[in-house]
């Protein structure tokens, strides 16, 4: 008989072969070129923020470092390597050796991130920096996404519970699972996915489903059984048949015929289909003229955070949300476009920079190793702005900071009074993990604390504030020159 531990349900895969074929192409290549052992650097960052939101939040580097803590080729993959007849011998048997010895860092999760600045930096063998890329791209562009669209969700919910209830919906497996723990990093405060409780130990809750009610010979029965059950955790779902008719008539009956008796108090009852709301504005009235104002009111079904918006502006009387499918897919905007791009190599002990050019000036990349800061107002205690700068700068805290849009650098501002804190931090040294991850739910109450960190004009939902990423003097003169080297290839 077998018995769980954590570690099968997170580790029954060996992910090592999830990579783009060309990435073994490319490492064939190398190898075969003598360049294997070039140290590069490579930056995952992503270029807009979905919907047009304001920000986004970080997510995925727990299980990105799940993966790169596994690293390793089975004879089975090497079979079928050669069987592919493109890769050498040397190759193949560098596979069958692998250890992974790169440097990683990473910003946290759950932090507030922008357009343009590393959310992951990779510094290593170039053969390995570069195999990575895939699974960087997947697990942080897809948790991220998830993330986001759950931050703006319960943004719009102003306080109240979100609860993610996507999993029969999501894409995949995988996509229930971490996309149930990305949710709750965004906001929400539980899950309807009971394995990802049990994986990452955030609070699975989940009711009854119309089934129940309709098993049984009369609404009335259905609801009288379930109080009974659970008598200390009552929650009705009153919309079988009719809400106002049948449903709260019932359960208020239920109410006071089987709790009452035994001292307890209903906890809730949830709407999931029609005018929700009209129909939280009577439901509201019947209960509390029934003595039942303590209970809470949850509605589901297809909302999105411009829905809940909509319905509280309109006087809804809600106490939180079911979110689903347009959560858990993120169904306005289901793609998250980070990439992963070469900046900078190290030949004779010395970093060269490394740039993109592209005549879509959006997909020039910034240069070199470098470092990211948050810069943040003494008085307000709010973010100002965020700095990349070379990896080797430090910023003097003691004296002015000016800061220039890097695209149109008429657009100068000088801080004096402020303070910065560096975003990223190293998750792997020399193949070696050096960091721990902290809870979903701790991660969940620090995104929190740093969302409430931005003005409240970069959270809106629609046109928000532009929250600037800007280079510094050095990084900015690097690129130009880097632009100006290149420019005969335009001519």
């Amino acid at each position: 008989m077998n018995t769980f531990t954590e570690f099968d349900v997170k580790n029954q895969r060996n992910l090592t072969m999830l990579v783009d074929f060309y990435e073994l192409t490319m490492a064939n290549g190398y190898l075969n070129k003598g360049v294997q052992d070039t140290i590069a650097y490579f930056d995952m960052f992503f270029r807009r923020i979905p919907d047009g939101g304001g920000y986004c939040i970080m997510a995925g580097v727990e299980q990105l470092i799940e993966y790169l803590s596994n690293l390793k080729f089975t004879k089975n993959d090497i079979d079928y390597l050669r069987s592919k007849n493109l890769f050498s011998d040397d190759f193949l048997e560098y596979l069958l050796n692998f250890k992974f010895t790169c440097d990683v860092w990473a910003i946290p999760e759950g932090s507030p991130v922008f357009p343009n600045e590393p959310l992951i930096t990779v510094r290593g063998p170039i053969m390995q920096a570069q195999f990575i890329e895939t699974m960087v791209l997947l697990t942080v562009n897809h948790q991220t996404l998830i993330a986001t669209k759950s931050a703006r969700i319960c943004e719009a919910a102003k306080g109240r519970a979100v609860m993610e209830f996507g999993s029969r919906r999501a894409q995949g497996y995988d996509g229930a699972i971490y996309g149930a723990r990305a949710a709750v990093i965004g906001g929400c405060s539980s899950t309807a996915c009971t394995i990802a409780d049990e994986m990452f130990n955030i609070p699975a809750i989940g009711t009854m489903a119309h089934s129940w009610v309709q098993l049984f010979d009369s609404e009335y029965d259905a609801f009288k059984a379930w109080a009974e059950t659970y008598s200390d955790n009552t929650v009705l779902l009153v919309d079988t048949y009719n809400v106002l008719k049948s449903g709260i008539p019932n359960a208020i009956k239920v109410f006071n015929e089987v709790l009452k008796p035994l001292g307890k108090r209903p906890k809730a009852v949830r709407i999931d289909s029609g005018d929700i709301t009209y129909l939280s504005k009577e439901v509201r009235k019947l209960l509390d003229e029934a003595g039942y104002e303590d209970v809470k009111i949850t509605v589901s079904n297809s909302l999105d955070e411009f829905i809940i918006r909509g319905v509280l502006e309109n006087g809804a009387k809600i106490d939180s949300f079911g979110v689903g499918e347009r959560l858990i897919t993120a169904r306005s905007e289901p793609v998250f476009g980070g990439v992963y791009k070469l900046v900078a190599i190290e030949k004779d002990n010395k970093i060269i920079p490394k740039i993109k050019i592209s005549e879509n000036v959006e997909k020039i990349t910034n240069p070199a190793f470098k470092k990211l800061y948050r810069i943040y107002d003494k008085g307000s205690k709010k973010a100002v702005a965020d700095l990349i700068t070379l990896h080797d700068e430090v910023i003097n805290e003691s004296s002015a900071l000016e800061l220039f849009d890097p695209n149109y650098t008429w657009k100068r501002k000088k801080i004096k009074e402020f303070y910065c804190k560096e975003l990223m931090v190293k998750i792997f040294d020399n193949g070696n993990l050096i960091y721990k991850s902290p809870s979903v739910m701790d991660i969940r109450e620090y995104s929190l604390e740093e969302r409430n960190k931005l003005w409240p004009e970069v959270l809106r939902l629609e046109n928000p504030h532009a929250y600037y990423v800007d280079l510094s003097h050095k990084l900015w003169e690097l690129k130009e020159a880097l632009l100006h080297e290149y420019s005969s290839v335009f001519e």
